[in-house]
């Protein structure tokens, strides 16, 4: 069967940057689906995008489309007819869905069966429908309609190229005739191209200033901007979503380096780059220490005989852009960071918790209470508590609300404040994500988990609980940073306490009653997800969480120590003796009683027993102490021979109440040790 390679572009008003890729792998997939659903084999499909254009290569596409039999099989022979031979209802609905007469229909068999052969058609015939379809499904959130067409697509479409081989599909899509003419650049090319084949597509755009592959394009322009930055003794800040945007922005990319006046960088450099890229898409330049450098690289999409323009434009549009962060910045130093607390009295954190300032003060005592515990400077972390909010009612922050915290280390500095402080202001929002990074300092750190805690308290408190994918107040990842600072920094603190003063600092604002319980329930159900992303079992996590520790790390370091166990040989035997212990002890009536005594054995296997487990206690007991999970399981991994023996030779429930009694004591005790780690029971 010939194949020959196929080619459409679409041509169109600029498309949005933003959501160019997203387009293009939409419609290479439609295209791919429909050409699947059709039977067409093809060997390679790739799609490309530029500003104006998405177009799809496929290479030796089939050209015909292949014959297919279908086989509908209907009703059993003695449904179809009646008694006399006359055909019923079943047999003629079957017909009828088939669209064909009875007669037609095969009735040898024991079900009526209609065969079909169905004769392939050209693919010439049938890919107009297929890319109609693809762009008719592309994520489009809002349509646009242009002049007097009713026509719908994101941007205005200007032409339409479709080949297969070097015969022109003819059709109409989008308002757009299919030919093989497409269009250069805007400004070095702008007459048509007239595109030889499809795989010469690339080289005849090329001739014609435009990079139509967007992967070539993006290398391009990463490539030259390192190249400049390395000129300008500097390494470019090139964010992956930056890179992509300005790559759908331009044809023919030409990085250029730009500069602006040295007196700018008095200001906060977070801010410069965030209006820089944000607003201008420009790479900024920074130096051997991280430094900004007072020059950044813009991609223009021309090859201007005067790039100096280019520059002096790009110089001329900037300079508002940092007068303005400069001046926002001299405005807010004319006062104490702290001052800006009064403007906070006014702003609501949450109508039924109070006001921003509110929060401020019960972090602060909040971070206080953690930053003792957690071997932190407390006055360090109340103050940091209280001045935790003032940047929000900056001018600076006002208008780059990205520079929250990053604004107040800078204010906190420069009035003075220490600077564990002056961090403690930035750190308190992290981990600003999932795998983000930590706090530094232990005043953060204790900033970062109070305003977390006071959030979900004050949240849960009010009734206010996440539900499916809503979760306003993002309890879920402040719940997650809790965990992680805790964990990953080796903080001990015991969240039951830390949860208890939350409570308390709201007063009659919330509903106290088992809020604290809902909210630590909260926090550590959140740890069994980064136990499962982490490949730990379930059940792992199951066994320590039945223990209730109030300390994320002291949890941790359990979860670990179990998962270690069950790498040992005696892991599942002990699990299984476990939860048949926990079964036995359950269905005891009354209290079991506390001390094992010796009078009361008669079997040699209970004397080994009960003496493996007294040298097993005083084994571990300075292993828990000292919290070596591990080497404690470890140890009591040593139990299982005198633990079957027991098992094969006791009757536990024996006749004599005080025999029976004893053995329970016994096995409470068994069971006791493994609880000191965690409830192995839930390994089985």
């Amino acid at each position: 069967m010939s194949a020959q390679d196929f080619l459409v572009e679409l041509g169109t008003e600029e498309l949005p940057p933003k959501a160019l890729n997203t387009l293009a792998d939409a419609f290479l997939a439609g295209i791919d689906k429909g050409l699947q659903a059709a039977g067409l084999n093809y060997e390679t499909k790739t799609v490309y995008a530029a500003p104006r254009r998405l177009a799809v290569l496929i290479t030796s596409l089939a050209t015909q489309q292949p014959d297919r039999s279908i086989n509908l099989d209907g009703p059993p022979r003695q449904a179809a007819f009646d008694a006399e031979g006359n055909p019923t209802q079943a047999a003629l609905g079957f017909a009828k869905k088939c669209g064909v007469e009875l007669s037609e229909i095969d009735q040898s068999g024991p079900k009526l069966r209609y065969s079909q052969n169905i004769a392939g058609k050209p693919t010439a015939s049938l890919l107009p429908t297929i890319v109609e379809d693809s762009l008719n499904d592309l994520p489009i959130p809002k349509r646009m309609r242009w002049g007097a067409r009713k026509e719908e697509f994101v941007r205005p479409t200007q032409w339409l190229v479709m080949l297969l081989g070097d015969q022109v599909i003819d059709c109409t899509i989008l308002a757009q005739t299919a030919g093989r003419d497409s269009r250069g650049h805007r400004f070095h090319h702008p007459q048509s191209v007239r595109i030889t084949s499809p795989a010469n597509y690339l080289s005849d755009l090329r001739a014609a200033y435009v990079l139509a592959d967007a992967n070539e394009r993006r290398a391009l322009i990463s490539k030259r901007t390192e190249e400049l930055a390395t000129k300008q003794e500097g390494t470019a800040i090139v964010p992956s979503a930056l890179l992509d945007e300005v790559t759908a922005l331009v044809e023919w990319p030409v990085p250029l380096v730009c500069s602006f006046e040295e007196r700018f960088l008095d200001v906060p450099q977070e801010a410069l780059i965030t209006t820089m890229q944000d607003n201008q898409k420009y790479f900024c330049l920074l130096d051997a220490d991280g430094k900004l450098l007072p020059r950044f690289i813009t991609v223009a999409n021309i090859e201007s005989k005067d790039p100096q323009q280019i520059i002096a434009g790009n110089e001329k549009v900037v300079r508002p852009r940092l007068t303005d962060a400069e001046f926002f910045f001299k405005q807010d130093k004319k006062q104490k960071l702290e001052g800006f607390n009064l403007r906070l009295q006014n702003v609501v954190f949450q109508e039924k918790l109070g006001s921003v300032y509110d929060k401020a003060e019960r972090v602060s005592k909040l971070a206080a209470f953690i930053a003792q515990r957690i071997g932190g400077n407390a006055a360090w972390a109340s103050r940091a508590g209280l001045l935790s909010k003032c940047d929000l009612a900056t001018e600076m922050v006002g208008e780059f609300p990205e520079m929250q915290g990053v604004a107040g280390y800078y204010y906190a500095l420069n009035d003075g404040e220490p600077e564990e402080v002056a961090l403690a202001l930035n750190e308190q929002y992290m981990p600003r994500g999932a795998g983000a990074e930590l706090p530094t300092t232990l005043t953060g750190a204790a900033v970062a988990i109070a305003d977390k805690l006071d959030t979900l308290v004050g949240i849960f408190g009010i009734g206010m609980l996440p539900t499916g994918s809503k979760d306003p107040y993002a309890l879920r990842r402040a719940a997650l940073g809790v965990l992680r600072i805790l964990i990953d920094k080796k903080l001990e603190l015991d969240l039951n306490e830390a949860v208890a003063f939350a409570v308390n600092a709201f007063g009659a604002k919330v509903k106290a009653v088992g809020l604290a319980d809902s909210v630590l329930e909260f926090v550590f159900d959140r740890l069994r997800a980064r136990y499962e992303d982490e490949g730990v079992d379930v059940a792992t996590y199951l066994s320590v969480r039945a223990l209730k520790p109030g300390s994320a790390l002291d949890f941790d370091q359990r979860v670990q120590a179990v998962q270690a166990f069950r790498q040992l040989p005696e892991a599942a035997a002990l699990a299984a003796v476990n939860k048949r212990v926990s079964n036995l002890l359950s269905k005891v009536e009354g209290s079991v009683p506390s001390v094992v005594e010796a009078k009361y054995f008669d079997n040699a296997n209970e004397f080994s027993l009960y003496s493996a487990i007294q040298q097993a206690d005083q084994a571990v007991q300075p292993m828990a102490a000292a919290r070596q999970y591990s080497e404690s399981l470890a140890r009591l991994a040593a139990l299982r021979e005198p633990v079957d023996a027991f098992f094969e030779a006791v009757m536990v429930n024996a006749d004599d109440a005080n025999v029976r009694a004893n053995r329970y004591a016994l096995l409470a005790r068994l069971r006791g040790l493994f609880l000191g780690v965690a409830d192995i029971s839930l390994l089985g």
